[in-house]
């Protein structure tokens, strides 16, 4: 084998190894999340930086590997083949092959074999491993190709542009990797990382959920009006620990007798009997807080950001006559989100069951 023919092979291994780079980075860059890739730069990962720039700008990258492919493959066409068929023509003569058929089965073998390393190590190889380990395969493969991109930027700007002027003729614009998910398409992915093991059961069971959560309205989680336990503002102290003796729970809506249908609002347990237990002399009414009221067909995901600037645990609903039809507290409309909530106040078993006026 003359030195020619040694260069050649060499060059023909470096430019599949060079395709296998630029199908991998292609490869990797779709695949990886840039939600981890901005976690990698909190850590302070110097590679992720280069990543994320090389992930945002995917339309330009994207060019640089498909030019680098090609550039590659015209390469290893001009390279590889009559490289191989100079390696098969003396084995041929040495077997009194023809000429004519020489030639041709020099030309057959030499493309099935450049194409097979091409396929297999240039391509399918690199694709697999970018699809299996995209964040390992971005942060490894991502600055080489961003400084490919720098050297070679008057043509991959040229062939971008083209393709981008192309693309807008038929009125498709570019997309980025920012491209956002529908909720369908997110709750596919949910029950695809379930059963891939990603994933639990509970973790699953919060995610749909919340996917669930804004659709629902406070009716369908309010406690209804007949089932609320409430204090009177004129009630004495022996009335007030009798009714915490039997709910034990530490807010309660406050009625006036006069008006029983009235909520005027609510007492914090905790307050009144800290007021009693230094002596002090107190009046219940000097305890009530005002509590927010909403029409019961509210969207509970509204009702929640208002009782949070508000800073309100608890909410009555109405009917569009204004009338009471029932109560919501927070713990009502977290447990939609994590299930039933259990403090050291509940002496059930461990059986959870949902509370009838508060937390």
């Amino acid at each position: 084998m003359d030195g020619t023919i040694g260069l050649n092979l060499f060059l023909v291994a470096v430019f599949i190894g060079l395709t296998a780079f630029f199908v991998g980075a292609e490869f990797a860059i779709l695949k990886v999340r840039m939600s981890r890739i901005d976690q990698l730069i909190a850590d302070g990962n110097k590679k992720a930086v280069l990543a994320k720039k090389v992930a945002h700008e995917l339309d330009y990258y994207l060019s640089a590997c498909q030019l680098g492919i090609t550039i590659t493959a015209l390469v290893l066409g001009a390279l590889g083949e009559p490289t191989v068929e100079k390696i098969l023509h003396p084995l041929f003569d040495q077997l009194n092959v023809p000429a004519a058929l020489s030639t041709v089965l020099s030309y057959v073998i030499a493309l099935s074999i450049i194409t097979f390393l091409h396929v297999v190590i240039g391509e399918l190889a690199p694709k697999t491993l970018a699809i299996q380990f995209a964040e390992k395969m971005t942060l490894l493969l991502a600055p080489p190709l961003y400084w490919f991109g720098k050297i070679m930027y008057p043509f991959i700007y040229i062939l971008n542009s083209s393709a981008t002027l192309l693309l807008r003729i038929f009125g498709i614009k570019p997309a980025g990797h920012d491209s956002v998910y529908s909720e369908e398409e997110l709750r596919w992915i949910v029950d695809q990382s379930y059963e891939s093991g990603e994933i639990n059961k509970t973790e699953l069971s919060y995610l749909q959920n919340i996917f669930t959560f804004d659709e629902r309205t406070l009716e369908e989680i309010m406690i209804p009006k007949a089932q609320i336990a409430t204090l009177a503002k004129e009630m004495p102290l022996a009335g007030i620990i009798e009714i915490l003796d039997e709910y034990e729970y530490t807010r309660y809506p406050v009625i006036d007798l006069d008006e029983p249908d009235h909520f005027i609002g609510f007492i914090n347990t905790k307050e009144l009997l800290t007021a009693v237990a230094a002596g002090r002399d107190y009046k219940v009414a000097d305890f009530i807080h005002k509590m927010p009221h909403f029409p019961s067909t509210s969207s509970v995901k509204d009702v929640l950001i208002k009782m949070q600037q508000s800073r309100v645990h608890m909410a009555i609903a109405i009917d569009p006559s204004g009338h009471t039809v029932g109560l919501v507290t927070m713990e009502d409309i977290l447990e939609k989100i994590v299930g039933a909530i259990r403090d050291e106040a509940d002496t059930s078993d461990l059986v959870f069951e949902p509370k009838t006026t508060s937390f």
